[in-house]
């Protein structure tokens, strides 16, 4: 029988929307004054996503997770599907990392961050001990993971791909593979991950302005100077809601991928601290629902969850302090991006019944 969903994970989630909702309004409005003759057009479109969100949240909340094991591979493929036709020549359908459907963009790698989360967690549960074997428990994983990985740097995407890749090899981890084997592969790994930024240019350019951005002020440090120099005008108050300077467009991206720069600015240490405060209870509540899960699958599912957006979380604020380079991952709950906040309330609903049925046995 079915307990309470945990409330610490409700209100740390409803609280992170409704701060996400606030600041895509605050830190959109000029440009989608600019671009759309109306200040409130970025925001209606994220208001909308929300409410598609809270139902996910609230069906997904009530349906057994277990259903899920069913058909993981399913959810796995059909979102490696949808990623593969955003890197075809599909005019008026694929556009970049963004499938345009009925004037609605999809970013397809949120749903198969998601259709990850599962397979993963259900293929540990199904292999049992085989896990600690390298050929028969990793090895399957870094197959799928590998052509995956393929899609994803195409679109491009490198920053996504690092995400996934964190999130098979922590639940692997976490499943009970060697941790050996997960240390060759991570070494094996790391060549790619040079090569990747290596031979792009931008990507390069990236690692080299965040080491020295004001030695490419007027190029690829522009945006970390820009979002220094917001979160350092924001002081311990702030300069108000809605009185971001860098918002002007003078910080690129300042409603999605550096809002946190345009919080910081607007809210100050305080708020910036507020929103921190957050994420952490997010986190917090999330692994202590994976400890009280009901079972195996249930444990993988909800630390996967957790650390999905806890990770990327840190991720974006890292790049947003200039402490990384730069990525083009968001905020989750925060930045603006109807699939992502559509995706993660839908996962939260699946943690929000992990709960629920741990805290009914």
């Amino acid at each position: 029988m079915d307990g309470r969903a945990d409330r610490g994970t409700i209100i740390a989630t409803a609280l992170l929307l409704l701060y996400g909702l606030i600041m895509v309004y605050s830190a959109s409005a000029p440009f989608s004054l600019k671009a759309f003759g109306d200040g409130a057009h970025l925001f209606l479109k994220q208001l909308l996503a929300a409410g598609v969100g809270i139902a996910g949240l609230v069906l997904l909340a009530h349906i057994d997770y277990h259903r899920l094991r069913a058909f993981d591979d399913i959810l796995l493929l059909g979102a490696f599907l949808l990623t593969v036709l955003t890197i075809l020549p599909l005019p008026g359908l694929s556009d970049g990392r963004w499938l345009r459907l009925a004037g609605f963009a999809l970013q397809p790698t949120e749903l198969l961050k998601f259709a990850l989360i599962i397979y993963v967690a259900a293929t540990i549960v199904r292999k049992g001990e085989r896990i600690r074997s390298f050929a028969e428990g990793v090895l399957p994983f870094l197959v799928v993971l590998g052509l995956i990985a393929v899609v994803v740097i195409a679109q491009p995407d490198l920053g996504m791909t690092l995400i996934l890749g964190a999130l098979t090899l922590g639940l692997l981890f976490l499943g009970g593979a060697r941790i050996k084997h997960l240390a060759l592969v991570v070494l094996g790994g790391l060549p790619f991950v040079f090569l990747a930024v290596r031979l792009a240019p931008y990507r390069l350019a990236r690692v080299l302005s965040f080491l020295d951005p004001h030695a490419y002020s007027t190029s690829s440090g522009y945006q970390i100077i820009q979002s220094l120099v917001a979160i350092g005008s924001g002081g311990i108050v702030g300069r108000g809601l809605g009185a971001s300077h860098a918002k002007l467009f003078y910080l690129p991206q300042a409603y999605n991928d550096f809002i946190f720069a345009v919080t910081a600015e607007e809210l100050g240490l305080i708020g910036a601290l507020i929103l921190i405060g957050l994420f952490v209870l997010f986190a917090w509540r999330s692994f202590a629902v994976a400890r009280r899960a009901p079972d195996r699958f249930g444990r993988l599912l909800a630390m996967g969850i957790g650390f999905s957006i806890s990770l990327q979380a840190v991720l974006n604020l890292g790049v947003t302090l200039g402490i990384l380079p730069v990525t083009g991952l968001t905020l989750p709950f925060i930045s603006d991006g109807g699939s992502s906040l559509l995706i993660t309330l839908c996962m939260v609903g699946v943690l929000l019944n992990i709960s629920r049925q741990g805290e009914g046995r």
